[in-house]
């Protein structure tokens, strides 16, 4: 799958469910390679509309959640660029979706794609000396005592005596590279 790929996509959905409206000057199409929480996403920037669709998520996937993917970021563009509404998932979505789904094509377009997500460990862990404890974290956090400790040898109070070590968690390492 590329970049390619994603316009003849456009243009066919564009002409059978939008009837030409989203302008296509003032849309990108992207494949993004960081996007591994959702399906895909439709943002504007000034008079510019973009819409990036996920390669890590729908890659492994069959080709109709891609399709419906798009569709339903197309729906996005439509309802900013055509429509002048700025709205998530409001009324003027919901009323061109249900319309989609009643033509009786092969995509389903929904509110929420429940795709399966790789679950990707935490890039963090912090370590207590003390107790032994290790739990996950997103990001290294400086001064965060063990809330145990302090709570049992210390009244509740911070201690610096309870500092967490953090170290880089192995398998985020390797999960990074693969993607890059």
């Amino acid at each position: 799958m590329g970049v390619a790929f994603l316009p003849p996509l456009f243009h066919r959905y564009n002409q059978t469910f939008f009837a030409r409206a989203i302008p296509y000057d003032r849309l990108r199409l992207v494949w993004s390679r960081r996007m591994s929480r959702a399906a895909g996403s439709y943002r504007r920037r000034g008079s510019v509309g973009e819409i990036a669709l996920s390669l890590p998520v729908l890659s492994p996937l069959a080709a109709s959640a891609t399709h419906s993917t798009l569709v339903h970021e197309m729906i996005h563009a439509w309802v900013d660029l055509v429509q002048h509404q700025r709205e998530g998932h409001g009324p003027c979505f919901r009323a061109k979706m249900e319309d989609i789904n009643r033509q009786g094509t092969e995509l389903t377009i929904s509110i929420r794609h429940y795709f399966p997500v790789p679950p990707t460990p935490a890039p963090w862990q912090a370590h207590c000396n003390c107790c032994g404890a290790t739990t996950p974290y997103k990001r290294r956090v400086k001064g965060l005592a063990c809330r145990a400790c302090c709570g049992r040898f210390n009244g509740g109070r911070w201690s610096q005596r309870f500092l967490l070590q953090f170290k880089r968690h192995p398998a985020s390492v390797q999960g990074e590279a693969r993607w890059g």
